[in-house]
């Protein structure tokens, strides 16, 4: 499974079909959410607000993330309906409608019985071009952080009977890792009902339990709390709280662009399994090998000996939600030496002392800290300047990853307007990708090239095995990275 621009999709032309989500009683739900209105995330609070005042600018944000997947044989259109409303009725952040309040924004529940499906038939689409622009305009107009739902659900039907599906959502219910979820729950439940059965799965848990636990923890905080001592002794030596892109991409300060969306493949899948073989050889682990080569990349294109970034990390390891939909992530900084005298083990050794330390404050909301440590940029549109902003996933680690090469998923990521650069790789059984959005400058596509370049090369460098020499003829030498 890749994460890659939904232009550059391989999706078949066909008829397309979309499914919208009401509820079936609105006045019962309507009295039900007035007795258990509660608080949502701080992202979902701050995506919300940042989105709601971006409206009254020249330049309304927006973004979705999306996933598109294959139904192998001939489609049972009922069955992919029943297991659409399945996916909705299990996870209860699918049916939360929100309502900004002064200071908070707070959500109730439709009842998963509350809950209907309607078919629209869209008509039929010549080609695979005009299948992908339907698509991203469908997604960009009909996708709304403030309207309910805020995603979409549709399916490209064939007349050889094979089937694409669909589905996309505003950031407010999802995240990157709830993709595999998506496609997984839907092919279990849409093979269940072709059997006629109800679907088995392990039970998601709740992200609006999440979120009631998170701000149980941390609503009341203090910025002079101790759970704050890391993200403070960043600040300290970094000087904010947002670690800067350390090249030029060309931007002006507090201006934001139109995005390039940009993937290519860096590794093959035998050279991504020599890089994680050398990284376990000195004691890390593959995504720490992986940022020492970033890091190494950058420093040879004009960047710092010191790396510095935002590492957006999953919270899923808290009770029961591997299983869930919903916006799971944390985002925390990290440091580590990348000095030209040090050798890859001292450079893996580094990063993954850093990340040791990072994850002491795993649970410390970004959104607090950011809040109430940096309280001058909190208001902003977007961050204060192109920050360094990395993300890793093992899809092959994810549910349902056994099936990906029948079910041939794939993920896709859109931002209206963005400031920076942002990179998200992914492993999977082709190899290590990677998927960038970053500005739309002379200067960013120059600097965004050369620096994928100049990483491929390093990661291949890496892959390839180290030969020492034989000690009779070299005694002294020991090759390095």
């Amino acid at each position: 499974m890749r994460q890659v621009p939904l232009e550059t999709a391989d999706i078949a032309p066909g008829r397309v079909v979309q499914w919208r989500i009401s509820p079936s009683d609105p006045a019962c739900a309507d009295q039900h959410g007035k007795r258990n209105r509660r608080s949502a995330s701080f992202n979902q609070d701050k995506h919300h607000s940042l989105i709601d005042e971006s409206r009254n600018t020249g330049e309304p944000l927006a973004s979705w993330l999306a996933v598109t997947f294959e139904i192998p044989g001939t489609l049972d259109r009922a069955a992919l309906e029943s297991a659409l409303l399945f996916l909705v009725r299990r996870h209860d952040v699918l049916r939360c409608e929100f309502q900004r309040v002064p200071g908070n924004l707070s959500y109730a529940v439709h009842r998963p019985d509350g809950i209907e499906l309607e078919a629209v038939d869209l008509g039929e689409f010549d080609t695979s071009r005009e299948i992908l622009a339907f698509l991203g305009d469908s997604f960009q107009k009909g996708i709304d952080t403030m309207a309910w739902p805020p995603y979409i659900m549709g399916a490209v039907l064939r007349d050889d009977g094979s089937t694409t599906v669909y589905l996309a959502f505003d950031h407010i219910v999802s995240d990157g890792m709830s993709m595999p979820n998506v496609v997984r729950d839907v092919h279990v439940a849409y093979a269940a009902h072709c059997r006629g059965e109800e679907p088995v799965l392990p039970p998601p848990g709740s992200y609006m339990e999440f979120a009631r636990e998170q701000r149980r923890s941390y609503a009341s905080i203090g910025v002079d709390d101790d759970r704050f001592a890391y993200w403070r002794a960043f600040i300290g030596r970094n000087g904010g709280v947002f670690p800067r892109f350390p090249l030029d991409l060309g931007g002006e300060p507090g201006r934001l662009y139109r995005p390039v969306n940009e993937t290519a493949t860096l590794l093959d899948d035998r050279q991504a399994e020599a890089l994680e073989s050398r990284c376990r050889a000195v004691g890390g682990k593959p995504f720490m090998g992986l940022l020492a080569a970033v890091a190494m990349a950058l420093r040879d294109e004009g960047g710092p000996d010191l790396y510095r970034a935002l590492m957006p990390l999953s919270e899923r390891g808290w009770g029961t939600w591997r299983d869930s939909l919903g916006w799971f992530v944390n985002t925390l900084p990290i440091e580590f030496s990348v000095a030209r005298d040090l050798d890859f083990a001292q450079v893996v050794t580094g990063v993954r002392d850093g990340f040791t330390a990072m994850m002491e404050s795993i649970d410390v909301p970004f959104i607090r800290a950011w809040e109430l440590l940096a309280p001058e940029h909190f208001t902003g549109r977007c961050w204060p300047f192109p920050v360094n902003f990395v993300s890793y996933i093992d899809m092959r680690k994810c549910p349902g990853a056994e099936h990906h090469p029948l079910w041939r998923p794939t993920a896709h990521v859109w931002a209206s307007r963005v400031n920076g650069s942002t990179s998200w790789f992914q492993r999977d059984t082709a190899g290590l990708h990677v998927n960038s959005i970053y500005i739309d400058t002379p200067q960013a596509h120059r600097t965004m090239d050369r620096l994928q370049r100049t990483l491929r090369e390093t990661l291949r460098v890496l892959a390839t095995p180290v030969v020492v020499a034989s000690p009779r003829a070299m005694p002294d030498i020991l090759l390095r990275a």
